[in-house]
């Protein structure tokens, strides 16, 4: 029994909400992994790999394609051959995974300056302000900006989708400015679902995207970066550099290949789970989801003063009886995904009858005699 009360991994059940990169990869993945015709990739190219990045281009309406072993990788390629004058300046959001979670690297590896510009709660930057951050004169004071990137969906947002009308306005200022765009695409596909619109649509304006086959589609490794023949042969060389050429990769591609065939349809079922998770969220006295902001598979739930317990007491308690989760400031975060099913969800959310966060209440724990009760209901 756990310190609040809880029983440890109830039942023997573990579900697991952290993150869509969490995903296994599925039988048939595996079996076409067991099988994929493969060459050395280095040397001169691989033949399933080859038609992973033909076929992701082909999706994405550009040139060609890179795999590369992740979405960090991509997107620091993009940002390396577009600015590939040291000093130059790239513009992104400040919520942006580039800025917040890949360690700086378009300035450690390739002195590239970082311009932020504040995220709006839908994830998109104001064009004003966009606008505004570019530096485009000769001033010996300023560098000089040479990229604008968007992140599609907007993770940290709320994985909130940006639509293809905003893109094609920013491609506009990006090009009036002789500036390109690059799109982080790693949930891509989850925004093409969840607005009902083609993907090549919602990067039509871009001039190179990262896709990620790992989290939503469920593929173990990758990501393919793609855009103009041009820039796929200068990417392929900085790849190389960065470490990030393979040999006989096809065994990952060819998992790829079953991610597109079988795992992108099916992210409306996340989308579902995700938004009964989050009303279920939102009943719970102590905690508050904005469901405007519930568009795709991430969620999340704020722990407001109403809350006997802090985000990281409800998190450790939560996985106590079986869940995993995450915390972020004042919130919890809850990510659904291929092995989350719509039961899963309602095992999650039963965690909240066993536990109270309300405050000035006798007790806010819960009884034996409730413990008993949800054992019952989920073994």
């Amino acid at each position: 029994m756990g310190s609040l009360g809880i029983p440890d991994a109830a039942c023997g059940r573990l579900v697991d909400f952290r993150s869509d990169t969490v995903t296994k990869p599925t039988d048939a993945m595996r079996a076409a992994m067991a099988i994929a015709e493969v060459d050395d990739d280095v040397q001169g190219g691989d033949p399933t790999i080859t038609q992973l990045q033909n076929e992701i281009a082909h999706i994405m309406g550009k040139e060609a394609g890179l795999f590369v072993p992740s979405g960090t990788m991509g997107n620091l390629i993009a940002v390396l051959v577009h600015c590939d004058t040291r000093g130059s300046e790239v513009i992104m959001g400040t919520e942006s995974h580039i800025s917040v979670y890949e360690q700086g690297g378009v300035s450690t590896l390739g002195g590239v300056h970082p311009r932020t510009v504040p995220n709006n709660s839908d994830g998109t930057m104001d064009l004003s302000k966009l606008e505004a951050a570019i530096r485009y004169e000769l001033d010996d004071h300023f560098p000089i900006t040479r990229l604008i990137c968007l992140e599609n969906t907007q993770a940290r947002c709320g994985g909130r989708c940006i639509s293809a009308e905003y893109t094609d306005k920013v491609g506009e200022l990006a090009k009036s400015y002789g500036l390109q765009l690059h799109i982080d695409g790693a949930r891509i596909f989850n925004a093409s679902v969840a607005l009902g619109v083609a993907p090549e649509r919602l990067v039509r304006a871009a001039d190179t995207v990262s896709v990620c086959l790992s989290k939503g589609l469920g593929a173990p490794v990758g990501t393919v970066l793609v855009g103009s023949n041009e820039f796929i042969i200068k990417a392929r060389r900085l790849r190389k550099a960065l470490g990030g050429g393979m040999r006989q990769v096809g065994i990952l591609g060819a998992a790829g290949l079953v991610a597109l065939r079988d795992m992108v349809d099916r992210l409306a079922v996340d989308h579902a789970n995700a938004r009964l998770m989050a009303e279920g969220l939102n009943a719970v006295k102590g905690l508050r989801v904005d469901m405007s902001i519930v568009e795709t598979n991430i969620v999340y739930a704020e722990v407001t003063t109403e809350s006997a317990l802090t985000p990281k007491e409800i998190v450790e308690a939560w996985k106590k009886y079986g869940v995993l989760t995450l915390t972020w400031g004042r919130t919890i975060r809850v990510v659904t995904h291929y092995h989350i099913t719509e039961d899963d969800v309602r095992f999650a959310l039963r965690f909240f009858d066993t536990i109270s966060l309300q405050k000035n209440l006798e007790c806010s724990v819960p009884s034996t005699q409730n413990d008993t009760k949800l054992a019952a209901q989920c073994c």
